[in-house]
């Protein structure tokens, strides 16, 4: 099909550009467009539909399908709205709204603990492999007690808006637990410094926890790591913290 046989035939199908006035083209390109095509176009539309299109068309589902689209600013130049006020506390946000480090700088250094706990649900079968220390890959709380550890020194690698804190202890126990099959885990961890160590003891018990599931996964998947959580701190601007106090 000729090109401006194309062009006749989109013409037809959204007619409302047209008007006997302008014929085929807005009169803002007539300067641009030669009229020598102009006059072709308009006589293979006649030579096709057999008479001009209408000037207008009413398209109500059109005109309302273009009057429901949204448009959104390109993600880059997006601003963020303003946090309520009672996102004040969160300090970890911007004023925008935006994730941030917090500056420490003008805190003042004091000693701070935080004591942690979790809980690994092996089931009967698991926990007696593990009581008789008769896993494949060792003893499971050793390895376990010595990964939370660890851990904690990797807090601030591991959770990006964490400042890396200077430990001055850290201690993982874990205990089995016959009345329901488990594995108690409990972690501590202390500095001297502008920011407190909570996340250093969950950290520790939580890599505990992962690593007491690694070591027995080859027995049992139906393994459950549970109840996660603070249950005291010390020192800072807030002072002494205890869960149920």
């Amino acid at each position: 099909m000729f090109p401006t046989l194309r062009r006749a035939m989109f013409l037809r199908r959204f007619p409302t550009v047209i008007s006997p006035a302008k014929r085929a083209f807005s009169s803002k390109f007539s300067d641009e467009i030669d009229l020598r095509i102009l006059n072709e176009l308009n006589q293979e539309m006649q030579s096709i539909f057999g008479a001009e299109p209408p000037a207008t068309m009413d398209y109500p589902e059109l005109n309302s399908s273009i009057g429901s689209l949204e448009f959104t600013k390109p993600e880059s130049s997006r601003q963020y709205e303003q946090p309520p006020k009672d996102m004040s506390k969160l300090t970890h946000v911007g004023v925008s709204g935006e994730a941030q480090m917090v500056d420490v700088s003008s805190k003042d250094n004091t000693k701070r603990t935080a004591l942690a706990c979790c809980k690994v649900i092996l089931g009967k079968t698991v926990f007696d492999l593990v009581l008789a220390n008769q896993m494949g890959k060792g003893d499971v709380l050793g390895v376990a007690k010595i990964a939370g550890i660890n851990g904690a020194k990797q807090t601030s690698s591991l959770l990006p808006l964490c400042h890396n804190i200077a430990l001055t202890h850290v201690r993982v126990d874990l205990r089995l637990n016959p009345e329901d099959f488990s594995v108690d885990i409990e972690g501590e961890a202390s500095c001297t410094g502008k920011t407190g160590v909570e996340m250093e003891a969950m950290t520790a018990v939580s890599v505990a926890g992962l690593t007491v599931y690694d070591m027995c996964k080859a027995a049992s998947k139906d393994i459950s790591i549970t109840d996660v959580r603070l249950e005291r701190k010390t020192g800072g601007k807030s002072g002494y913290w205890s869960r149920g106090e």
